[in-house]
């Protein structure tokens, strides 16, 4: 429960800033509950938009792409593979991103990631999901690049049509 998290640390290891190995092992499980009830397989993981998710590849990105008013957008490979994944990021990195919606090499990230829904996340949680993201199994596999507005782009897509004026972006009145 969320709870227990907020505990004060009960065991020696603890208590002198490591975690012990069930403290660990909570974080992971914790994670693991986080990432599936967010919808995080919805997006990164192969096979599920098709009604089979494929578990073996959990959380490495899709080459379905997301066309919008922003290009097309890939769901990134989410497994700690040090090429073609998240394996070179650290857990603060991690959690730096979801807070920002900025990736560690600066690039946004951009939609449908719910990055704004992730950054109401406490601490706690976020530190959870990317403990969890990086000690699953690393899965190699190089999502395509983004496409800018106008590129060109032949594979899959699901598309989201440009706004009609009541969903559009407002401009915020001058001065505030």
């Amino acid at each position: 429960s969320a709870l227990a998290f907020a505990a004060a640390p009960s065991t020696p290891a603890a208590a002198k800033g490591k975690p012990a190995a069930g403290d660990k092992a909570a974080k992971l499980k914790r994670g693991e509950y986080l990432t599936t009830i967010m919808g995080c397989n919805d997006c990164h993981t192969p096979g599920t938009f098709y009604g089979a998710p494929d578990f073996d590849r959990k959380l490495s990105g899709s080459d379905i792409g997301w066309k919008g008013p922003w290009g097309v957008s890939f769901a990134r490979n989410l497994t700690p593979d040090a090429e073609t994944g998240i394996g070179y990021y650290s857990e603060d990195e991690i959690v730096h991103s979801f807070r920002t919606g900025i990736k560690p090499n600066g690039a946004p990230m951009l939609p449908p990631m719910p990055w704004p829904n992730f950054a109401a996340v406490s601490d706690e949680d976020l530190h959870a999901i990317a403990a969890y993201l990086l000690s699953l199994k690393p899965v190699k596999h190089a999502v395509p690049e983004s496409v800018p507005p106008g590129g060109a782009w032949s594979g899959a897509t699901i598309e989201i049509p440009p706004p009609p004026a009541w969903d559009a972006p407002r401009t915020p009145p001058a001065g505030k």
